[in-house]
């Protein structure tokens, strides 16, 4: 054998020395590493598509549910007020029961005519035992049209008065013909939302109306007691 000549120098195989193996060994831990780092973003991204996919499907079985409750009150007012409906003097459009003003008042009064009162009298009953049902309260909405008031008429400032005098009037015949006072309230628009064009006479004759809205009833505020205050047996 040459002196000076090793394994290494005649080119053995599988004679690589130590140096060779330990410079292999950190590029398979880095991509172990990187491996184990594309397989964590990987889960995770996977666990967020899943709650987002969850998320949606809980809003939708939400929204499902709510557009059936909105469907089944909707069907619940129409059978109460099948009688009225079928008259043509009452509307439903959103669960908003609507009365066209020319059929309450005259143009530019508040009092109501008879044939007005008749025809509450008649919504009286269905509505009390919808509303009792399903503890709820009654809103009556007065609107008028875009026209000022007629000159002459002191009784009225301008339409908001005009409105807010016709749905009080609403509400004190509902009350008078049976309706619990805590179960209605009245409310005024004046010409805002208008359901057709004040352009013609036609489409201010129905923005002359009376709306009643079934409402859920505000949730009672929480007694708060004096401070040293004892409570009683």
């Amino acid at each position: 054998m040459i002196a000076g000549l090793d394994d290494r120098s005649l080119g053995r195989p599988g004679a690589e020395d130590d140096d060779g193996v330990e410079s292999t060994a950190p590029v398979w831990a880095v991509f172990g590493d990187l491996m184990a780092g594309l397989v964590g973003a990987f889960v995770l991204v996977l666990i967020g598509v899943l709650l987002v996919q969850m998320d949606l499907v809980s809003s939708l079985q939400s929204e499902v549910a709510k557009r059936q409750q909105e469907e089944q009150r909707r069907m619940a007012l129409e059978k109460a007020l099948a009688i009225p409906l079928q008259s043509g003097r009452v509307t439903l459009n959103n669960g908003r029961i609507g009365i066209s003003g020319s059929v309450l008042f005259a143009l530019n009064s508040a009092e109501l005519r008879p044939e007005g009162r008749q025809l509450l009298q008649s919504l009286v009953p269905p509505l009390q035992v919808y509303l009792g049902e399903r503890d709820e309260m009654l809103m009556v909405s007065g609107f008028t049209d875009d026209r000022p008031i007629q000159q002459g008429n002191l009784r009225f400032a301008d339409n908001l008065e005009l409105s807010a005098q016709r749905a009080l009037t609403v509400t004190r015949a509902l009350i008078a013909e049976g309706m619990p006072q805590q179960r209605v309230f009245s409310a005024a628009f004046g010409a805002e939302q208008p359901v057709a064009s004040n352009a013609e006479e036609h489409g201010r004759a129905l923005n002359r109306r009376v709306e009643m809205a079934p409402v859920p009833r505000a949730a009672p505020a929480p007694s708060t007691a004096a401070p040293g205050a004892v409570a009683q047996p």
